[in-house]
């Protein structure tokens, strides 16, 4: 516990107001459910203007969709229960499996779609004819909720997202910066490790924010194009520096092939110019591709581990700094725009990646069909009981199912959400059966509910009593929701509170024996799925985006670097470096797009790739360790580029495949240019 800030107080008092606010038109204009408008207005609100609008735009188009799929549902078959429950159980399962794949902002849409659906259809199966107006009657209260609440957060001392984000995004900068610095002068493998997940971290923090932008008040939202090239370059840095701390550290363990001064001039000058100041110019990353271009060695037959490594090493590098200059631009771009200038526009570096994330169809399939089998047990016993309060638990059924399916295990999540409400009950009771018969005015009735819902807001602005709090709230505006349906008794009380807990329970039971999964099970589906995009990317027919497979790859990592350190010392998962399957995959991309120049010369790198595809088609449960034939097949693919025409492509496939072969083989023996013909004979 601590006492409230100012931010939180106006939080407060901003979510009450609107919710009032709601409440009070709702009243006037006469909707039969003004409560519902109220809970809405808390349920949209957050503490930055620019989530509010976008979680309003959302939520108001699955009000919407739901409501048009209940209209289309309930009346036609109103007189089978048995079918309509079925019914409405597949449209909350087919809603929450399209949500579960999309993994957008726009997933809200879906998964909103499916349970309004079930908060509209169940309770008005008793009377189907009614459901047109019904379903338009629950529009109209959200829709008011939703507007009040997002002309209140963006009209009342308006709390923008831009400082936030800014903030966010220099620090992942910054923690490029350092891994940059820490990389170069090879620093502790612990400290190379912080540096990655401190990275990582913002990179994932900074597409969760971003999402928000299009919708924020500041400036910013006109350089959203530039903030989500700028979060790219910085998901491309990842897998660049961590293959230039390998194979630096490769190179200094090498006898004899320590770098020379020159390249130790190199890597200070690429230091000292990503840390930024007045040497960050243009001009400067031309001097500095110039330099790496001189130092890079020729690569010929005879060329030797060393050299190749370099080769390799000076890649990465231009790569560094062509991230690196890119990122300086579209920061310089977004600060341009966020003063209210017009900078020039960014050609080049206006493609942003594709939008690919990591889609998981059988994950997707087994949590909407947990939300299907529990909404039919739910209704079920529903149906054989004849129990009035049954459409409330059928209702909290498809909520909680919907609510929580995006964590491994949803069972956590939905127990303390029922505790919360548990908690709810006594002030809810409080206020329907002692204070709200005594209020005769809507003054008096913003009076008597400010102490609790402004107390619940201050909760509501902290991150880590958020859902708790939300759950509070939740609880007691449900409940007040009995006084607009003229039912405020002790016996419709127990009723509702009974049916809303036993939806609760009924979503537990069905998700602990139907969903519940580990986070080593998840972690393990993660690979299988990153391994199975390696073996597909061999074998395409069609070269693959590398920025499409990094994206992809980089969301995965994303969501797997959590799933491992939850799942605790397994040795096979210990063993696990997702980074090397990434920078695996972005090589085998390079070496799929100029392959076709090499099948010229008489030099296939088909063999190769084959190999490659069934290394990682094998990769079933656990990894493997790659076979010696597949280290053989690198070094003859090698040694064949090594002998090609020189030129930029050779150089390029050159540092693929060795940043393939230590990826694959980090503790390999060192490739050699020549075979001599008696180890030919010896294998």
């Amino acid at each position: 516990m601590k006492l409230p800030t100012a931010a939180e107080i106006l939080f407060s008092l901003k979510c009450f107001a609107a919710s009032m606010l709601a409440l009070y038109l709702a009243l006037r204009i006469g909707l039969p459910r003004p409560f519902w408008s109220m809970t809405t207005a808390y349920v949209v609100a957050s503490p930055l203007a620019g989530a509010v609008r976008s979680k309003a735009i959302f939520r108001m188009s699955g009000t919407i969709l739901g409501s048009i799929g209940t209209i289309l549902l309930v009346p036609g078959l109103a007189n089978s229960p048995e079918l309509l429950t079925l019914a409405m159980a597949c449209w909350v399962g087919l809603c929450l499996y399209i949500s579960l794949l999309d993994r957008t902002p726009r997933s809200y849409v879906f998964m909103l779609a499916g349970y309004t659906a079930a908060l509209i259809g169940f309770p008005a199966v008793s009377e189907p004819a009614t459901i047109f107006d019904v379903g338009l009657a629950r529009v109209e209260e959200i829709i008011l909720g939703i507007t009040c609440a997002t002309v209140v957060h963006s009209l009342v001392l308006p709390q923008s997202l831009g400082p936030v984000l800014l903030a966010r995004l220099d620090r992942a900068i910054g923690d490029a910066r350092r891994w940059v610095r820490d990389a170069l002068h090879l620093e502790s493998a612990a400290q190379g490790s912080r540096d990655r997940r401190a990275l990582a971290g913002d990179i994932t923090e900074l597409r969760l924010m971003a999402t928000h932008l299009p919708f924020d008040t500041s400036h910013l939202r006109w350089t959203a194009n530039a903030i989500h090239a700028l979060q790219d370059r910085l998901a491309m840095m990842v897998p660049i520096i961590s293959a230039v701390e390998d194979r630096l550290r490769t190179l200094h363990r090498l006898d004899g092939a320590s770098l020379s001064p020159r390249w130790q001039q190199l890597l200070g000058e690429i230091t000292e110019w990503s840390q930024g100041g007045e040497g960050v110019t243009a001009e400067r990353a031309m001097q500095l591709r110039a330099v790496i271009a001189d130092i890079t060695p020729r690569i010929g037959s005879e060329a030797s581990w060393s050299d190749v490594l370099k080769v390799n090493l000076a890649a990465r590098l231009r790569a560094l700094v062509d991230v690196g200059e890119d990122c300086r631009t579209l920061r310089n771009h977004i600060d341009a725009g966020l003063h209210g200038a017009h900078p020039p526009e960014l050609r080049r570096l206006s493609a942003l990646s594709p939008r690919v994330l990591h889609r998981d169809h059988g994950m997707a399939i087994l949590s909407a069909s947990a939300a299907v089998l529990a909404i039919i047990a739910c209704s079920a016993f529903w149906i054989l009981t004849a129990w009035p309060a049954g459409s409330a638990a059928a209702m909290m059924t498809a909520v909680f199912c919907c609510f929580f399916a995006t964590q491994d295990d949803p069972v956590p999540g939905i127990k303390l959400f029922l505790n919360y409400t548990v908690l709810s009950i006594p002030i809810s009771a409080i206020y329907l059966l002692v204070v709200l018969p005594a209020v005769h005015s809507f003054e008096m009735l913003v009076l008597a509910t400010a102490p609790v819902f402004l107390a619940l807001g201050i909760f509501v602005a902290r991150p880590a009593t958020m859902g708790s709090a939300m759950a509070v709230v939740m609880g007691v505006a449900g409940m007040l929701s009995l006084q607009d349906t003229n039912t405020l008794d002790m016996v419709s009380f127990i009723n509702s509170m009974l049916g809303q807990i036993a939806g609760m329970l009924i979503a537990v039971l069905i998700n602990r024996l139907f969903r519940s999964v580990s986070a080593e099970w998840t972690a393990r589906r993660l690979l299988r799925a990153g391994w199975a995009e390696l073996a597909a990317l061999a074998k395409a027919a069609r070269a693959p985006s590398v920025s499409e497979v990094s994206a992809r790859m980089m969301d995965r990592i994303a969501l797997l670097t959590p799933r491992l350190a939850m799942a605790g010392p397994q040795q096979d998962l210990s063993a696990v470096d997702a980074l090397s399957d990434l920078r695996a995959g972005l090589n085998m991309a390079q070496l799929r797009r100029i392959e076709a120049r090499f099948e010229l010369e008489g030099v296939s790198l088909r063999p190769l790739m084959d190999m490659l595809s069934d290394h990682f088609s094998l990769r079933h449960g656990e990894p493997n360790q790659p076979a010696s034939a597949l280290l053989e097949r690198l070094d003859a693919s090698l040694r064949a580029v090594c002998t090609s025409r020189p030129g930029a492509e050779q150089q390029e496939s050159v540092a693929a495949l060795v940043g393939i072969r230590r990826d694959l083989f980090p503790d390999a023996p060192a490739y050699r240019a020549l075979v001599h013909e008696e180890e030919k004979e010896g294998r």
